[in-house]
């Protein structure tokens, strides 16, 4: 299953590994010094790899510190320092799904079509299949579709769900998630909350009364929260995570369609701009395809 993943994972970051990777190694087989040139090329390929602004310039000034320390004169081991480099900043995790303890309630946001839904029923798919009892709240009122998509998750993976009609009150559904938590002494309870990001009043509003509802019926339950992005939109995704973050406190992401995205650079730039760790990643259709994300296998891939 392990090797299953790394091979898929490998695959997945083809086009990553090609714009990004593919791109250093042709551009140093070239050069014979190391010089401002080659910097601005190195820059230029990071920052159309999905690297950003921000991260690439922390980038180049780490390897040029560690160039100068290192009295590295060779380009050809200038790969090797990225490597080293783009380690440091994801840090060495080793993410699991698994509670921490439970009860445990899962809160999930994100915008319209990014895989929310998706996610949270292939995260109920594995925690069942580990032996834990799961609820999903559908918590997303406002979009007919989203209760409907989680309902049909719900029979595929044989998870409870509580659910109210298109337009209730959010925080009404999790309430009532939550006495069913309680009553079937579940371990786990997923709820797919909104993810209306152009109304930001709005949606701080239904986030602090949901949060409000769960410290109060819910004290003891381990919580967190996380973002689902879209591996495919790029720096686009980077921005929406800024924003949720001035909204409410994101704990992890789950950065969807990684596989056959040519932009997995923002891994990194998630990482170091937001310092939230990418948690979950999805490479693929099967409903096994999201899985746990390992910074070490993710940078062995790319190089």
């Amino acid at each position: 299953m392990f090797k299953g993943f790394f091979d898929k994972l490998k695959n997945g970051l083809e086009k990553t590994k090609s714009n990004l990777t593919g791109k250093i190694t042709d551009m140093l087989s070239g050069a014979v010094t190391i010089d401002d040139d080659l910097y601005d090329k190195l820059e230029e390929i990071l920052i159309t790899a999905d690297i950003g602004v921000e991260t690439t310039m922390y980038i180049i000034d780490r390897l040029k510190e560690k160039i100068k320390e290192e009295k590295i004169k060779d380009p050809n081991l200038l790969n090797g320092c990225l490597k080293e480099i783009i380690m440091d900043i994801l840090g060495d995790e080793k993410n699991s799904i698994i509670p921490e303890k439970t009860p445990e309630i899962i809160s999930v946001i994100g915008v319209n079509g990014v895989g929310k839904t998706t996610s949270i029923g292939k995260i109920c798919y594995k925690l069942k299949n580990k032996g834990y009892k799961v609820i999903m709240a559908a918590a997303d009122t406002f979009r007919a579709a989203a209760i409907d998509q989680l309902e049909v998750w719900s029979k595929r993976t044989g998870v409870e769900i509580v659910k109210h009609q298109e337009g209730s009150d959010p925080a009404a559904v999790i309430f009532d998630a939550i006495q069913a938590s309680k009553a079937r002494k579940a371990d786990v309870l997923i709820c797919d909350t909104a993810g209306r990001l152009h109304n930001k009043k709005n949606l701080m509003k239904e986030l602090e009364k949901i949060d409000k509802v769960i410290k109060r019926e819910y004290e003891e339950a381990f919580k967190q929260t996380l973002l689902v992005l879209d591996a495919t939109t790029g720096q686009n995704a980077v921005q929406q995570a800024k924003e949720f973050t001035k909204v409410c406190p994101v704990d992890g992401i789950i950065l969807t369609k990684l596989d056959g995205s040519a932009k997995g650079g923002i891994v990194i730039s998630i990482k170091h701009s937001l310092n939230i760790p990418v948690k979950l990643v999805g490479i693929g259709e099967d409903i096994d395809d999201l899985q746990e994300f390992r910074s070490r296998d993710f940078v062995e891939a790319l190089f």
